[in-house]
């Protein structure tokens, strides 16, 4: 069991920045995938962006070019550095950690873009 607490969420204007974080419960080897998807109300989650060390960073279309994601693997955490916020960014943020093929979530964090 792995469990996963992530913070950094909120109300930003357009065009502002925040940064998630997302910290495992337990020591995660820097193979498996970690990552951030969201869910805005009557939509689908969708991938923002997912790390794992030895391939490049993937991301969603909608964020590539304006979210960064990074790890600390000494500390098993995840980052999501957003910047360029959009209105259509806002939805709820989940962390993930993929091991030995399960698929561990956060609890979700509300980001909010608005003016």
């Amino acid at each position: 069991q792995v469990q996963l607490v992530e913070s950094g969420g909120g109300l930003v204007q357009p065009g502002g920045s925040l940064r998630l974080s997302c910290v495992a419960s337990r020591r995660v080897h820097s193979s498996v995938s970690m990552g951030w998807y969201r869910q805005a109300p009557g939509k689908q989650r969708e991938l923002v962006a997912k790390i794992r060390s030895g391939r490049d960073p993937t991301y969603g279309d909608s964020v590539q070019g304006r979210f960064t994601i990074s790890r600390d693997n000494a500390k098993s955490a995840v980052f999501l550095q957003m910047s360029s916020l959009k209105p259509e960014d806002t939805a709820v943020y989940y962390c993930y950690v993929l091991v030995e093929g399960d698929t561990y979530w956060g609890q979700g964090t509300q980001v909010t873009v608005s003016s």
